[in-house]
């Protein structure tokens, strides 16, 4: 347990040395301050309970791949990512009270993109990916996005934060209607309409392109994020409608089954996504 807990502690102390940092070196309001560390103990207190139940569901396998139960090394670098979000998170909410340090937004925001890159290629090179990597690297995307869209309504006003938001009003329906929690296949377009997100909110963040650009750019994001999720959600619909199936037993995983996929967790047939 000891190990499990290592990592996510040495985060939330980054979140602290960051937020002092930043309080030297452009100032932090209380505010400010109060953000940033609920940042940094709500990662904590996720990431924590992740490795516990990930440790409980699959302790072999866990011991194999992920050194015992602790962070592995992509899961350090999305860490990583997170301590700068929540530094993110802290200079926006002061941001409404005051200018903003714009070049130390910027800066924290291009690391915290160009970390999203390594993760998962560091996760490739040491055969460390696991689902919980995979869940906290998604986390903490939307996270950011939803920060720098909170930000960019200053200038462009409300409707952006639908970019930020999106992911959240899913999960919020998914609540109300089940089948839209269903997990949905890897997508390669998903991680590049995610980019594309964060590079347009930094530019409209960083105020360098004149501003109807600028929301021309941010609408061809919502518009991408749209159809993303779009995509998803008729494929969750699809698989919805179709009528219970018989249970494949004695399999973990779908094998395909005529023009459908039988799925051994839910029990039931799912068409096949494209």
């Amino acid at each position: 347990m000891r190990l499990v807990q290592t990592g996510p502690a040495i985060g939330l102390l980054a979140q602290l040395v960051i937020l002092v940092a930043l309080d030297e070196s452009v100032g932090l309001t209380g505010f400010g301050w109060v953000v940033g560390m609920t940042c940094g103990l709500i990662t904590n207190a996720a990431l924590t309970g992740g490795l516990e139940r990930h440790a409980d569901h699959d302790a072999d396998d866990d011991a194999a791949h992920r050194g015992g139960g602790g962070l592995g090394p992509a899961d350090r670098v999305t860490l990583t990512r997170a301590t700068l979000a929540g530094a993110v998170a802290a200079l926006t909410a002061d941001s409404f009270g005051r200018p903003a340090p714009v070049t130390a937004l910027v800066a924290l925001t291009v690391i915290a993109l160009i970390l999203d890159a390594v993760d998962g290629w560091v996760a490739r090179r040491t055969e460390t990916a696991s689902p919980l990597g995979a869940q906290f690297d998604m986390e903490v995307d939307a996270f950011l996005i939803l920060v720098l869209s909170v930000y960019v309504t200053r200038s462009s006003g409300v409707w952006v934060l639908a970019i930020g938001a999106a992911r959240y009003l899913l999960l919020a329906a998914g609540w109300l209607l089940p089948w839209l929690s269903e997990s949905v296949p890897p997508r390669y377009w998903r991680k590049v309409v995610a980019a594309i997100q964060g590079i347009v909110l930094t530019f409209a963040m960083a105020d360098v392109l004149p501003r109807l650009w600028a929301d021309a750019a941010l609408a061809a994001a919502l518009a991408l994020l749209t159809e993303s999720f779009g995509r998803d959600i008729w494929g969750l619909w699809r698989c919805r409608r179709v009528e219970p199936g018989p249970l494949a037993r004695g399999t973990a995983m779908s094998e395909p089954h005529g023009n459908y996929e039988l799925s051994a967790r839910r029990g039931r047939e799912v068409p096949r996504w494209s």
